[in-house]
């Protein structure tokens, strides 16, 4: 039977047993499902947000994409916070932030008003990502541990998936507004039971604040995420684009260096010599890259060829994410993991990740049974690979520094998937326009060359185009999932046999 828990607010050891730790779980994962929720849940309210705040098209996506620039670029930072200054304590303040960002973005008044209250969200959405993994790590032990992490990952793919159903659902009987306000009560439960159930915990060697690395990582970071975002919009050789690009990586460059000099570094550069943590990086960034790339081309192969809107389209794209929350509630994928080890496990789960897809994208017919297997068979993917990929990161990092391994392994997911969308959709367009009608090679989208053809034969080749686009921009972010999770788990099994 475990001790009792310290009352909350209390510090406790690194091998100390939590009542209610299952419970604390629970709050964890409320949290975390509404910071990535909040990632895809704007994508059904374009249309209602450019009539009543009279945006622009560049305004709504800056909308969208302002939460995923500050959280991303801050995600380290937030993670030595967590370490250094308490994860109850940021945990708390990363509630805090989400929830006033949330009210802030549900009384906007303008298209200028609701990027900074979505910029605001992502403040409190980076310490709630980090904090929340980083409790976990805290109050399980052993094989709870890595079933602690497995329903953690699924609550974020539960998140991305209910996204588009979720708002569409609300948009069918509330205003926009209530998009952001219904974060109020979740935010304030989750508060209430932070403050009552989750014990405080720290690293015990401190530090002195690393302001520098702060400073030089968020800037690095979100100068490449920035460019990586506005890029397949503005163009890729733009110098706005170039500039934020290779301002970026000298940035982080010197954020390396620093690292390097000062007495309490916020990551530790010495990590990056270990195989497993390495490999468990690669794995995932080149596994977000192609899953979230080729989710991301299935939902417009949804949209535009099948004719679904944009929540509808998520709807039938939630049997993916349901299918590793009841794998991992199950137990089940915790046991193959053990069963398997982690690098076997990431291969087998990687290997069913890309066949699905491949399926997805080459099964003949248009029924959803085909995508309905597909989605399955990624989502058993999913289950198995993820909940061991963050194992595997976490494990390379010591416990006091479970922080320092959520930010990285965080801040490596979200550029990943960052990247996937695009460097896939740039892949999509470039085959798009390639494959249209020579009369239309000036359209630079699907519904722009659809609108300019004249004849139904035009629209034919068209939607003939894009599907094929689709299809090849699918098939390369397969092979990257397949070749990601190869490589992580070679790199992984050799660190093992080292080891």
């Amino acid at each position: 039977m475990s001790a009792a828990a310290p009352p909350a607010g209390r510090e406790i050891g690194a091998a100390a047993p939590v009542r209610h730790r299952w419970l604390i779980l629970a709050v964890l994962c409320l949290a975390q499902v509404i910071v990535v929720l909040d990632n895809t849940v704007l994508t059904v309210a374009i249309p209602v947000l450019t009539t009543e705040l009279d945006a622009t098209t560049g305004d709504v996506q800056w909308m969208i994409n302002a939460y995923a620039l500050v959280l991303c670029g801050l995600l380290l930072s937030a993670g030595s916070a967590a370490d250094r200054y308490g994860r109850r304590r940021m945990l708390l303040a990363g509630l805090v932030l989400f929830g006033a960002g949330s009210l802030a973005a549900g009384l906007a008044r303008s298209g200028g008003q609701l990027i900074a209250a979505r910029a605001g969200m992502g403040i409190g959405g980076a310490l709630l990502v980090t904090a929340t993994l980083a409790v976990a790590m805290q109050v399980f032990h052993g094989a709870e541990r890595q079933r602690a992490i497995g329903l953690w990952a699924a609550t974020s793919a539960l998140g991305f998936a209910a996204g588009p159903p979720v708002g569409g659902a609300i948009l069918a009987h509330l205003p926009w507004q209530a998009v952001f306000l219904v974060n109020l009560p979740v935010v304030l439960v989750c508060l209430l039971a932070v403050r009552a159930l989750v014990p405080e915990s720290r690293d015990p060697r401190g530090g002195r604040p690393d302001l520098g690395g702060v400073l030089l990582s968020t800037a690095g970071l979100t100068g490449i995420v920035w460019a990586v975002i506005a890029g397949p919009d503005v163009g890729w050789r733009a110098p706005a684009v170039l500039g934020a690009a290779g301002g970026g990586i000298v940035l982080l460059a010197g954020f390396v260096l620093w690292e390097r000099r000062i007495p309490d570094p916020m990551l530790d550069m010495d990590l990056f010599r270990h195989r497993r943590f390495v490999g468990a990086v690669c794995g995932v960034v080149l596994i977000t890259f192609g899953a979230t790339g080729a989710l991301f081309l299935l939902t417009q192969h949804l949209q535009f060829i099948r004719g679904h809107t944009a929540w509808e389209a998520g709807l039938r794209m939630v049997p993916f994410a349901l299918s590793i929350v009841v794998l991992n509630v199950a137990g089940v994928a915790a046991a193959l993991i053990r069963r398997l080890g982690v690098p076997a496990a990431i291969a087998v789960g990687m290997v069913l990740l890309a066949a699905g897809l491949a399926l997805v994208t080459h099964a003949p017919g248009d029924g959803y049974p085909v995508l309905l297997a597909g989605l399955l068979v990624m989502g058993t993917g999913c289950a198995l690979a993820n909940p061991a990929i963050v194992e595997a990161v976490m494990s390379a990092i010591p416990a006091e520094k479970a922080g320092a391994g959520a930010g990285v392994d965080g801040t490596m997911t979200e550029l990943g998937g960052s990247l996937g969308i695009a460097v896939l959709g740039a892949v999509l367009n470039a085959r798009f326009s390639a494959l249209l009608p020579a009369a239309l090679a000036g359209a630079g989208s699907f519904p722009a060359a659809l609108a300019a053809a004249r004849t139904e034969d035009e629209r034919g080749l068209v939607s003939d185009a894009f599907r094929v686009a689709l299809e090849t921009g699918q098939t390369v972010g397969a092979i990257a999932v397949l070749v990601g999770g190869l490589v992580a788990a070679g790199l992984i099994r050799r660190a093992e046999r080292a080891g």
